[in-house]
């Protein structure tokens, strides 16, 4: 019986013992990563929208313009009410109160 004792407490004792295992981890090397913008002029500089495509209309008159149906720019126009979240992804066409297209930009 005492010997059936010593040898659970010998086994008990061996599964508590600490393992090492060496392993060797090659270094990944991190590829930067474009940051998102996080400001108007940010995503307007890094035309984030494509605004890029839009701004030969700076100095238009609006009303002569034509632009796609279902591209989601928005028309900015003096004193017209906009909601204030950014989205890096959407054009804003901005309209003077004569009419005229003052700029095109990203938020």
């Amino acid at each position: 019986m005492r010997a059936l004792m010593l040898t659970a407490a010998v086994f008990a004792l061996a599964a508590c013992g600490q393992t090492t295992t060496t392993t060797t981890e090659t270094p990944v090397a991190e590829t930067p990563v474009a940051a998102a913008p996080t400001t108007r002029e940010d995503a307007t500089a890094q035309d984030a929208c494509g605004a890029a495509q839009y701004r030969t209309l700076v100095g238009s008159n609006f009303a002569a313009v034509t632009l796609p149906a279902d591209s989601g720019i928005r028309i900015i126009q003096p004193d017209t009410v906009v909601t204030q979240d950014f989205r890096a992804d959407r054009i804003n066409i901005i309209v003077g109160a004569d009419g005229i297209i003052t700029s095109v930009e990203c938020y």
